[in-house]
Order: C-alpha cells, then structure tokens, then sequence
C-alpha cells in the first residue's frame, strides 16, 4: 500500500490550507505518485508531462529491463574498453561507485549478472537455487573495484562481462529528478513517490509537514511507524518485497557481493532516511547487505538516519540510529 495512504488513515483531519492536486501512473515496473499544494493550479496536463518526461528518461538511460537503454549499451558492450554514457546516466554509476567504496562493497552495483542468475533480472524469474558452479561464473564478472570513471569524457570503464544493475538507485534518482523538475515550476510543497521511495518538501495541505507511513515486514503485526518528513527523503529495504522460497528457505531479492547469494540474516526490512532520494536508496541495500549490528555501526559513525527490522524468536526486533529520532518529532 502507499505509504503516504497509509500515514492518512492514522492523523486527524485540519482544515485546508491550499488545494491538493495529485498525478500517479506506472514507469520503470513501478507506480508513482505525485501530490502537491500549491495556491494557483497548476496546469495539470504540462506538469503530468514534465513528471512522465523525467521518469521515462531515467527508465532510458538506466533500464536492465530495456535493450535500447544506455545502461544495456554499456552491459553489452565486448570490452575491454571505454563507453560514454548520457550525463545522469554516469552521475548515478559514479554515485554508486562511491557507495560501494564507502560501504566496502557491501553495495556493489556490478552484480547483476548475479541478480539475474538468482531470478530477479531481465531473465526471468526462477523457483530454486542455481547451480554452484553458474553462481561462481557469474561472480567471476562482478566487482565494483575493476571499473574506472573518465569524469572529463563522462566515461565508465567495461573490462569485458561486467553487468551494471542500478535498480538498487535508480529509482531514488528518479524521484531527485521530478522533485528538481516541479522546483524549476515553481512548485515547492510536495510528496513524490516512485515504488515506495518518497521525498517531501514544504507542508500538507492542511499546513503541517508530510507525515508517511512504515508498513512492518509482517503487516499483521503492530501499526505502521507514522513519523514527519520534512525536507528530506526516505527509502525502505526489505526482504519481504521480492523474493522466492524453496525447501523452506526465503531467497531475497538483495544479492550480498561478497557471498554470491542472497542475504541470509534476520534483518527483515531497513528503513533510510536522506536529504536525497539517491543516497537513501543505495544506503538501504548496503545497509541490508551488512545486516542489523554491522549496519547500525556504519550508520552511527556516518549520522546516517535509519531503522533495522530484524526477525526473531520473539517476534520483530526493532533498533534505529540515533539521527532517526528526528522521524518521530511530531
């Protein structure tokens, strides 16, 4: 469910400030939405387009999922050798080659040959484990540290067989990149929305902040964490979105580089909170990759706000870095 939906149904109603005008549709596999307040109306047909304009060339440039996009250029691309990518194309490699450097490849934007191995690609999906000996193949293309950035030619670096997946912040970008598009209108109270990754800025309509939603790993269990967003953007990771089971196991989405396999820990969900979008997209999967304890340690030392949902004998076992406090100021 929509996060934003979901934060509705638990705050009390004020009266309205200015009128609330909303577009939604679907691009890169997801749903989108954006809502903004705003004392003249804007025109709905110009601002839907600038919104569609924006995602559709995020979807262009950085799409496994499409063989015409600049990213699947560079996945196919023989190698070794060099290949000029569109600006934001590079922004968001460079980007998250510097979080895989941060997080010690915990984060490792190369292992897509190891996404689509494990079904969660453009290959298609799958019911049980690959073979060892494929897993190793795979692995054997993957690795952040071989590439290398050309920042005057905005060119990356294809030794031969790496596959480039971005969809871990992508779409963070993505979200960037309309928030920076309704700015340029004059448009500065808003709630943008691209596959459960959210950026707010400005007031409601009733004239208080964003409030979102965090639905729990086990939506049977407890309320959904209500706090404010302001000015900032949030992004949730978790085990539970994607995955496949098999002799009763659960194979996660989120692939950790250093094992070749998905992650196998307790950790369920985590929850990242980031002045952008981008950034609060890639901290999420390294921060599932490193797990519950490694994770809060890495946020704590870097002021990174986030929250850990761990499953346990008990139940789910919560614990959040000190800079998430400011989530619940209410």
């Amino acid at each position: 469910m929509n996060l934003a939906v979901l934060a509705r149904r638990f705050l009390p109603r004020r009266v309205l400030r200015w009128p609330v005008h909303a577009w939604s549709g679907a691009s890169m596999g997801t749903r989108w939405s954006v809502k903004v307040c705003a004392r003249h109306r804007p025109d709905a047909a110009v601002v839907g387009k600038a919104i569609e304009a924006e995602l559709d060339r995020v979807d262009r440039q950085m799409s496994t999922w499409r063989a015409d996009s600049d990213l699947s250029r560079y996945n196919t691309a023989a190698g070794p050798g060099w290949v000029e990518l569109p600006d934001d194309c590079y922004r968001v490699v460079t980007t998250a080659l510097a979080v895989a450097r941060e997080t010690d490849g915990a984060y490792d934007p190369t292992v897509g040959r190891l996404v689509n191995l494990w079904g969660f690609g453009p290959d298609g999906s799958r019911e049980a484990p690959p073979a060892a000996v494929a897993i190793e193949r795979a692995r054997a293309d993957c690795g952040w540290q071989r590439l290398r950035c050309d920042d005057a030619r905005h060119a990356v670096w294809q030794p031969g067989g790496v596959f480039l997946d971005l969809s871990a912040i992508a779409k963070g970008f993505a979200v960037d990149q309309v928030c920076a598009s309704l700015q340029r209108r004059g448009i500065h109270d808003y709630l943008v929305e691209v596959g459960g990754e959210l950026r707010a800025r400005g007031f409601r309509a009733d004239g208080r902040p964003w409030y979102v939603a965090i639905e729990s790993p086990e939506k049977d269990v407890g309320m959904p964490l209500v706090g404010l967003l302001r000015d900032g953007a949030i992004a949730t990771s978790g085990d539970y979105l994607r995955f496949f089971e098999s002799a009763g196991r659960r194979y996660s989405h989120t692939i950790d580089p250093r094992t070749a396999q998905p992650i196998g820990h307790a950790l369920a969900a985590v929850t990242v909170l980031h002045d952008e979008t981008m950034l609060a997209d890639a901290y999420a999967t390294a921060f599932s990759v490193l797990g519950s304890d490694d994770g809060l340690a890495f946020a704590q030392r870097h002021g990174i706000a986030a929250r850990f949902v761990s499953r346990a004998a008990q139940g789910l076992a919560t614990v959040e870095s000190s800079a998430f406090a400011r989530f619940r100021d209410a």
